[in-house]
């Protein structure tokens, strides 16, 4: 059987030009080569799989050459590499620093190529910081590292630091596809793509991975035997979940999430994986932030189409509750529940209750289809702004001239004259809050007002009498109800009709909004019962009156004995004072 060799071995950079995504610092040793400015002391940061060592070899390579050596000359003889994480002591340090006095055989430069320096152990350091600053001429030292923030200060000012940055997703996908071609292998653009995602900047992890699936599924790299073999959630379970959150169809998407852990998939990937598909779709929503969507082109297509279906306000609220469900997953018990709680909120924001509610008319459809109508639909929360004429056709006006004006009478069985409630229905308030009584007071305003000709209602003329009567009706159904604080204030001063008016007099301000704030019910029930509806209030505050409720405390008992002589036979029976 034929040796194989890893692609990462095979395809190993030979010259600067084919490092993968490091250009500005190839270009820097290129032009330090050219122009002979090249440091003694080198240190390559960075990430794992970016080229480090790579650079470091071409680099010892390119120093050493002349033009006369053979095509395949390495300079092995030249390059020393060290491992610093198992040759870490002093005296390793001091082995390399005897051998740094001797002279190379072949080629200008001796290069020492330290890799994983951070390993050293603080003696080490000290040990190696003579040598450092002041090298003989023919050597170069070229320290590796992934945690620069581990070497010590004194080793980091003797440097040159280049820091080697992660890898694109487009500059692995681009070499992946190089690579791809040179085997003969036919791939999928989005199965690369998930690829170059799943290294993570590091081109070594995408080749060890880019060979992994090529072993499972031969010539052809499709998306699906890549997505199956990775063991990731490829794009189509987020399209899928983001159409049903869209839908509202809660149940389907508490399906589908079990079905992903029914998988082996984590519920944490899932929901850190929904919260950035989110955050694509809203980078699609601007043309200009489209290019920060690091998908294939096919995928992109989809992302463009399904931004459109979803709000920016949608977005941003599904990107808070997704991160709020990630962060709080690691310390919640019940991890499944809180993704499920999560996924229910989300399927729930778009979600409005009464979208599906037709009863958007004053009068039930019903009736106009009858008597050949079109029904009319009316914004119920914009009645008292909108003008009669502007709501109701003069056909309805005269179909409605019926209607009472306050839609507090009992609905008769006629669809005819059935009055839909507001939104006092839908909404239930607190009697205790000033905001509910707030409430309370606008939805009696809008009841007052009905969407007929004000012209043809009835105003029937009234005699003292009669006022005085269903006055007087009214109060006893306020006591029978137990609001006697109302029905004592009513009884204070008698009133009296001038026209239309119905005059009062109050001893003080309370007394009169308290009246006000309950005028809506007291004048539907007397416009009613005296068939006019142009009836209303006129209260004045007299403050004579209330000198005259300053009772003594003789006036006091004097008052209770008109009510109850019984009063005066108990306090002279039982010798009871004031």
């Amino acid at each position: 059987m034929e040796h194989f060799v890893v692609s990462a071995r095979k395809y190993r950079p030979q010259t600067f030009k084919d490092v993968v995504g490091q250009h500005a610092i190839t270009n820097t040793l290129l032009n330090a080569i050219e122009n002979n400015h090249l440091a003694q002391g080198l240190l390559f940061t960075g990430p794992r799989g970016v080229g480090k060592t790579t650079c470091a070899r071409i680099l010892a390579k390119m120093i050493n050459s002349d033009g006369t050596e053979k095509e395949d000359e390495d300079f092995a003889f030249n390059i020393f590499e060290l491992d610093a994480a198992s040759n870490n002591s002093v005296d390793d340090i001091r082995n390399l620093t005897d051998q740094v006095r001797i002279p190379p055989q072949v080629g200008k430069y001796k290069v020492y190529i330290i890799d994983e320096v951070h390993m050293l152990s603080q003696a080490a350091f000290n040990a190696f910081l003579k040598t450092l600053e002041e090298p003989p001429k023919h050597c170069i030292f070229i320290l590796a590292t992934t945690e620069k923030h581990k070497i010590i200060p004194t080793i980091l000012s003797r440097c040159q630091i280049f820091d080697f940055k992660r890898i694109t997703v487009k500059d692995a996908k681009a070499y992946l596809q190089y690579i791809a071609k040179e085997q003969g292998i036919t791939a999928e653009d989005d199965a690369l793509h998930i690829i170059a995602q799943k290294a993570d900047g590091a081109m070594r992890d995408a080749l060890s991975i880019f060979d992994r699936v090529v072993s499972f599924s031969g010539k052809n790299l499709t998306r699906q035997a890549v997505t199956e073999n990775l063991n990731v959630l490829d794009y189509e379970t987020y399209f899928k979940s983001t159409d049903l959150i869209l839908e509202n169809k809660i149940p389907e998407l508490l399906l589908q999430f079990n079905s992903i852990l029914a998988k082996g998939f984590d519920g944490h990937h899932y929901i850190a994986g929904l919260a950035s598909h989110f955050r694509d779709l809203l980078v699609c929503q601007n043309p200009s932030t489209v290019e920060l969507l690091e998908v294939g082109e096919e995928t992109q297509v989809k992302y463009l189409e399904q931004s459109r279906k979803a709000s920016q306000a949608f977005l941003f609220e599904g990107i808070e509750k997704a991160n709020d469900c990630d962060l709080k997953y690691k310390s919640s018990r019940n991890q499944r529940l809180l993704v499920e709680l999560c996924l229910m909120q989300l399927a729930s924001i778009t979600f409005d209750g009464e979208k599906k509610n037709s009863k958007q008319f004053i009068i039930p459809p019903s009736y106009f289809e009858k008597i050949g109508i079109k029904p009319i639909p009316v914004n119920t929360k914009a009645i008292t702004s909108t003008p009669a004429s502007t709501v109701a056709s003069p056909e309805i006006s005269k179909a409605t001239q019926q209607v009472t004006s306050n839609q507090v009478a009992e609905p008769v069985q006629d669809d005819s004259r059935r009055v839909l409630t507001l939104d006092a229905k839908r909404k239930t308030t607190s009697g205790l809050s000033i905001k509910s009584l707030k409430t309370k007071k606008e939805h009696k305003i809008r009841q007052m007002d009905v969407v007929v000709d004000e012209t043809e209602l009835p105003k029937d003329t009234f005699t003292q009498d009669q006022l005085v009567s269903v006055w007087n009706v009214f109060v006893k159904e306020l006591e029978a109800t137990g609001k006697f604080n109302l029905a004592s204030i009513l009884s204070i001063d008698v009133p009296k009709a001038n026209g239309n008016a119905i005059q009062l007099e109050f001893p003080n301000a309370t007394n009169k909004l308290e009246v006000e704030r309950e005028q809506y019910e007291l004048l539907g029930f007397i416009r009613k019962e005296l068939n006019n509806f142009d009836i209303h209030l006129d209260i004045t505050i007299n403050e004579e009156m209330e000198k005259q409720y300053a009772y003594t405390t003789e006036e006091q008992f004097e008052k209770l004995k008109e009510k109850n002589p019984a009063i005066d036979v108990l306090k002279k029976t039982f010798g009871l004072d004031f």
